[in-house]
């Protein structure tokens, strides 16, 4: 049977991505001696880290603003990694230096339950079982301001070549208003090759100035906090880095992420020659800015072009014309020759894609360079076929030499499924250039990008582990200065053989690496939302390009539910309703346009989350805690497991309560969120609220210990 997918998918996917992909800050806290009177406010939060190989450290620099109206005083405290050393702590109050002391993870404990029943909130329960750094705060007046700075050693330990650092960033929800300005510069310098740096939680610019040098940023402002900071890099004398990260719950399958990072000697010195075709639309509604921008554009990939490539130009309107009749090499004659035929160009006629695309297509030739063909509209087909579907199966047939086609969308006007079905059929990307944005900036960034092709054509393959459902499911080329993210699932464990194959300057090359796939790996609990959301963007393509079908749309509703995630078929997901229910609400949705605003902003939504390296929560009505997912329903946050089934009651903020936070080591966070939580342990349900037991018994301890 078929369904139709939600009209309102803009805002969905929209809101999907950026549940992937927002970021927030925090580290210490201020606790208020009457939090009744209001609490300071985080001015601004400013992280350096110094990183050599696996000597870490850290130098924070926060200022706290009371604007409570009266003055307030209270308790500094900062989590602490474990195993940090505490060089310096700086508070200056009327010239004096504030003294500050650890304390270790039963006195903040103390300190934190203290606070959790003074003020009724269970929120600093997220950081039970850490050391803290404490200070007492010395009253500040109304509208006045205290500025910390800490700095902290820690030394990081490498798992098969890989570091895995983390900063305690979600203190901050604590602050009256959002922070003003927050920066973390982590400058990153290892005696052996730095291959892969990634962040799970925090969007990153990353700029490497060498083979063992990178500096990584994030900045953002007026921002709340929702989780702690994480970075891997990883070291390795190897050509091809590979970097494996893994997440193994017990009774279930695990996840694995692979990080493949490009060799630097390759990705400076042995570039790939390649093929490359420009397809321009010169129809009448590129007349004006776009065109000039258009062409400026093309002739910024002349001038850009490697002296080894081979390259031609095709024009099209009502019909299509090509500068060459075969592709021609790189020289200072067929470069000004092109310039100039370029320059004549202008803007008229109708679009004739069918055309244009084949032809196009038709003068690459077999060889060993790989082959890009870059294709730029602003409009749906007006002349000639105008069928999509028949038009990607013209373009299809006629790329016999396996090219991979890019397209550009500028502005509302383009056929979304059209151009997102030659891309993805063609191993290929699309890029959507919207009204106001310039389209010569978009397409110069772009070439930069695939200017330098470094790895073609890749497979991969794991002997030594069942691995299956990976993504994405076909692998993009590798080009300089990236890196590639597969993402999957594997069965049992063990030592697998890693093998990264592709075509390099003609030749068929090979990578191999041994790595470990554990029985058991609680640590990267954000893996599993990641690969889910790698997933659903596939069926959620599948469904946009090709239409729907109840096995897909079922798999989307059921990963959905699992991992929080929301999607154009479950934006009811906080509802209590059966998998049943909600394929009954699908069924009276309507279709979803492929052009217009709406359509640009969904298929781009569904690009950026194919392509997401973070993972947040951020929707109301949905927590992220580690790897389970909870859902807001009539005033609870409840596991995302649970269906009706029989639970042990807590009263929150009892004895049993808090004796059960020493009890599961783990459960700290996930109590965090609210005071009314319903939450799996081990094989049964507790429900934390108003109603329940105030006192663990012996029976109640042995049934929730884990």
């Amino acid at each position: 049977m078929q369904r139709r997918i939600l009209g309102s998918i803009l805002p969905v996917l929209v809101l999907l991505v950026a549940v992937l992909s927002a970021s927030t800050f925090a580290d210490g806290v201020i606790l208020p001696d009457h939090p009744e009177h209001g609490w300071l406010s985080v001015v601004y939060h400013d992280v350096e880290v110094t990183i050599r190989d696996g000597v870490v450290t850290t130098h924070i620099d926060q200022n706290f603003r009371n604007g409570t109206g009266r003055d307030l005083e209270g308790q500094y405290v900062f989590p602490l990694p474990p195993g940090a050393v505490v060089s310096s702590f700086t508070m200056w109050v009327d010239g004096e230096a504030l003294e500050a002391r650890i304390l270790d993870a039963d006195e903040a404990r103390a300190i934190y339950e203290d606070f959790v029943r003074r003020a009724i909130d269970p929120a600093l329960l997220e950081y039970v079982g850490r050391d803290a750094l404490s200070a007492r705060i010395f009253p500040i007046p109304a509208g006045g301001e205290r500025r910390i700075e800490i700095t902290y050693t820690e030394l990081l330990s490498a798992e098969a070549g890989t570091y895995r650092y983390r900063y305690p960033l979600d203190t901050e929800r604590f602050s009256a208003l959002p922070l003003e300005r927050v920066s973390i510069s982590v400058d990153l310098e290892t005696s052996t090759p730095l291959k892969a740096v990634y962040s799970p939680s925090h969007e990153l610019e990353l700029v490497r100035s060498s083979g063992t040098k990178a500096v990584a940023t994030y900045e953002d402002a007026n921002v709340r906090p929702s989780q702690d900071f994480f970075l891997y890099y990883s070291v390795s004398p190897d050509d091809m880095g590979m970097t494996l990260l893994t997440y193994h719950a017990p009774n279930e399958d695990g996840f694995f992420l692979l990080i493949v990072t490009p060799p630097d000697q390759a990705a400076t010195d042995t570039v790939i020659a390649k093929d490359l075709v420009f397809v321009l639309d010169t129809s009448g509604s590129m007349s004006g800015e776009k065109i000039e921008q258009a062409k400026e554009a093309l002739r910024f990939i002349l001038d850009n072009l490697n002296a080894d490539d081979h390259f031609a130009i095709v024009a099209f309107a009502d019909y299509s014309q090509a500068l060459q009749t075969q592709l021609v090499p790189v020289s200072a004659a067929n470069t000004a020759q092109a310039k100039s035929w370029i320059n004549r160009l202008d803007a008229s006629g109708g679009t004739n894609i069918d055309e244009a695309l084949p032809l196009g297509l038709s003068l690459f030739e077999e060889n060993e360079r790989p082959r890009f063909l870059v294709f730029l509209t602003d409009g749906e087909p007006t002349v000639g076929e105008e069928d999509p579907v028949k038009i990607a199966a013209h373009a299809a047939a006629a790329n016999v030499t396996g090219a991979r086609v890019f397209t550009f969308g500028v502005g509302y006007n383009v056929n979304t499924v059209l151009l997102d079905q030659l891309a993805q059929e063609n191993r290929g990307t699309t890029t959507y250039v919207l009204p106001g944005e310039n389209l010569e900036v978009s397409v110069s960034s772009f070439y930069r990008k695939i200017a330098s092709p470094v790895l073609a054509d890749i497979e991969l393959s794991i002997d030594g582990v069942d691995v299956y459902d990976i993504h994405p499911v076909s692998f993009p080329d590798i080009f300089r200065g990236t890196q590639l993210m597969v993402l999957g699932r594997y069965r049992g464990d063990g030592t697998a053989q890693i093998a990264v194959s592709g075509t390099a300057s003609g030749h068929e090359t090979v990578y191999t690496s041994i790595a470990t796939f554990p029985s058991s790996a609680l640590e990267d609990a954000s893996l599993p939302r990641l690969w889910a959301g790698r997933k659903i963007s596939y069926l959620l393509n599948q469904i946009r390009l090709y239409g729907e079908s109840d096995e897909l749309v079922d798999s989307v509703i059921s990963l959905s539910r699992r991992y929080g995630i929301i999607t154009p078929y479950t934006s009811f997901l906080v509802d209590a309703v059966s998998d049943e229910e909600a394929a009954d609400a699908v069924r009276m949705t309507t279709a979803a346009p492929a052009t217009g605003m709406n359509a640009v902003a969904g298929s781009s939504s569904l690009q950026a989350l194919s392509e997401a390296e973070t993972v947040q929560s951020g929707v109301e009505g949905v927590r992220i805690v580690e790897d389970r997912t909870y859902f807001f329903r009539d005033g609870t946050w409840v596991d995302s497991e649970y269906i009706d089934q029989d639970t042990i009651d807590i009263v929150v903020f009892s004895s049993a309560y808090f004796d059960l936070t020493s009890l599961v080591e783990w459960i700290g966070p996930h109590l965090a969120i609210g005071e009314s939580v319903i939450l799996r342990i081990g094989d049964v349900f507790v429900q934390i609220g108003e109603e329940g037991v105030s006192k663990l018994t012996d029976n109640l301890v042995d049934t929730l210990s884990p």
